[in-house]
């Protein structure tokens, strides 16, 4: 605290950088003057000046305060960098996390090899991490997750994937209703039961019966038979910063009701836990 308030000469400046309250640092300093039994600083309304007795205390304390940074980077160079196994569903646009998964490396003290990413169907990366197979998982929700508790995180509404050809791309908005004659492709019940049959009950409520594609599992084929004009997709928002020419997206009346949340799940005592828990509720909440 004394090396941060010699440094900036002014007390309020060095506890922002010290990320405390003014107070408390000035207690600190006054503390340590009354150890010392010398004044460090001379000070008024306007001014805050190094006594000589301070001017002689400052680069010992900042060689004492780089020893311990030495000390610090040298210890933590001979512990091995934290490997995390992070699962991510393939329900979501895969930019959608990119916030989250550029800021585990640093974190975990190590390089881009600290995190090994899996992408697959939110049921299959729960069995992955039950399985010990994987550290955490970014599941889309509802999904069944057994005992493993899960931290809520954002939402994604449904919106409308079309033909920017298609006479409904001249709309700002659509229904249900707007789609019930159009071909949409859906994907199959195995893949996400638990959304899948929450879907189904909203699509029942409004009376939604249309022709049902079978949705491809790759994205960019799917955007492109979208495009080819073969049929609608009803897609997370996320999908949206996807620019693929041909295709059009619009929102949904019932988007807030079709919408898919995010959740986080992690291995039992991982270390990370709560690292994770904060980037994810910062980047993804």
């Amino acid at each position: 605290m004394f090396a941060a308030v010699a440094q900036c000469l002014n007390f309020r400046q060095a506890a922002e950088q010290l990320h405390m309250t003014q107070p408390p640092l000035s207690r600190a300093v006054r503390q340590l003057e009354a150890r010392l039994g010398v004044k460090l600083f001379e000070r008024d309304t306007q001014h805050v000046a190094l006594t000589p007795a301070a001017a002689e205390l400052l680069p010992r304390a900042l060689r004492i305060l780089s020893l311990l940074d030495e000390a610090e980077q040298a210890l933590q160079a001979r512990q091995p960098a934290m490997r995390l196994r992070l699962g991510m569903t393939s329900s979501m646009e895969s930019d959608l996390y990119r916030a989250f998964t550029d800021g585990i490396p640093a974190a975990l003290g190590g390089g881009p090899g600290a995190l090994e990413t899996v992408f697959d169907s939110s049921p299959r990366l729960v069995a992955r991490l039950r399985a010990r197979r994987l550290d955490a998982a970014i599941i889309a929700l509802p999904t069944k997750t057994f005992d493993l508790p899960v931290q809520p995180l954002g939402k994604q509404p449904t919106l409308v994937a079309l033909s920017s050809r298609h006479p409904l791309a001249k709309r700002r908005s659509l229904s249900l209703a707007d789609l019930q004659d159009q071909p949409v492709y859906w994907f199959e019940r195995a893949r996400q039961p638990a959304f899948f049959d929450h879907s189904h009950a909203v699509f029942r409520k409004h009376g939604f019966a249309p022709r049902f594609l079978l949705e491809p599992h790759d994205h960019h084929v799917l955007l492109s038979d979208v495009a080819a004009g073969k049929g609608m997709a009803l897609l997370p928002a996320s999908f949206a910063a996807i620019s693929r020419a041909g295709v059009a997206y619009r929102k949904l009346k019932e988007g807030d009701e079709l919408a898919a949340g995010l959740g986080l799940i992690v291995a039992d005592g991982h270390p990370a836990e709560a690292l994770l828990r904060r980037l994810a509720a910062e980047t993804l909440g």
